[in-house]
């Protein structure tokens, strides 16, 4: 583990070197971090071979610490950390980034923000935007009100698995990973942001990956549907069960050899870049896919 301070935090990180390996940052989703995500099964990144991962957590979010001020923890704010922390790292270079909801909300603004900095994005579940941000927004006021009356414990944060969405089904309870005092401007900043209007999306000329699931409010396939229009070189696959998720880190992988292949004759990219080994999801044949979703690809 390693720290870096900046404007007003301290962010937690983590490097994972394959020497030669293209270079990957993996961000997280509201009230989560890089503990929870593995829990949850959604850090896709780390189960890819043959890559060097950054990982780290947002400000206020798991090790890293934060201000009380709601303006810090909106997208465009957190996307200057990201931004901050990669010359840090992996100064000069180019990455892949990778994040769900808040993540790909921050990956967003970076790109716009610094547009030479990323190989490529994969959004995982885009959170409600522009029409459909507006209740999101009121919910996250109410809950941070709730939080200061009543604490963290406020928070119903282990919904019924029959209330997922039918892809997440079957996943552990967790509880937010977050300072317990700076929750209330956490939720109010997300409360306060939103996606990049979709006239600026279009300078987004990077290849893109849209990773959504179906029947979740908060992560509506409205959202990834328009992101996929607006992005000019964007797919999208939708999952539709649990199986369809567990292989969303083979097609990380198999997008990283593509992006990283110089030459678009070639099949494959750099050695070595490949799912980790006991991510095949139960039941799979060789070259037979269990994959129940939809798929709008970009080529």
């Amino acid at each position: 583990m390693a720290t870096f301070g900046i404007a007003g935090a301290t962010l937690d990180f983590d490097v994972r070197d394959t020497s030669g390996g293209p270079a990957v940052v993996a961000l997280h989703g509201l009230t989560s971090s890089r503990r929870r995500e593995a829990l949850m099964r959604l850090d896709i990144a780390s189960r890819v071979e043959g890559i060097r991962l950054l990982r780290y957590d947002a400000r206020g979010h798991g090790r890293s610490g934060g201000t009380t001020d709601p303006a810090d923890y909106r997208w465009p704010a957190l996307a200057r950390d990201l931004l901050g922390l990669l010359d840090h790292v992996v100064p000069g270079e180019r990455v892949h980034g990778v994040g769900p909801s808040m993540g790909a909300g921050t990956l967003l603004h970076a790109a716009l923000a610094d547009p030479g900095r990323f190989a490529s994005l994969t959004l995982m579940l885009p959170p409600t935007a522009w029409g459909t941000r507006r209740a999101r927004s009121r919910d996250y006021e109410r809950s941070a009100s709730a939080v200061e009356a009543d604490g963290v414990a406020a928070l119903d944060a282990g919904a019924d698995d029959a209330d997922l969405p039918p892809a997440a089904r079957g996943r552990p309870r967790t509880e937010p990973d977050v300072r317990a005092e700076l929750l209330p401007a956490i939720l109010r900043g997300a409360a306060a942001t939103d996606l990049p209007a979709p006239e600026e999306l279009e300078r987004i000329t990077v290849p893109v990956q849209i990773l959504a699931w179906t029947g979740d409010p908060g992560h509506p396939e409205s959202t990834a549907q328009t992101l996929r229009e607006r992005l000019p070189a964007a797919g999208l696959s939708i999952a539709a069960t649990p199986d369809d998720v567990v292989w969303w880190s083979r097609l990380l992988a198999a997008r990283l050899r593509r992006w990283e292949t110089l030459d678009p004759t070639v099949d494959g990219g750099p050695a070595g870049v490949r799912e980790a080994p006991g991510g095949r999801p139960r039941g799979d044949r060789v070259g037979v896919s269990p994959w129940k979703g939809r798929w709008f690809d970009s080529g």
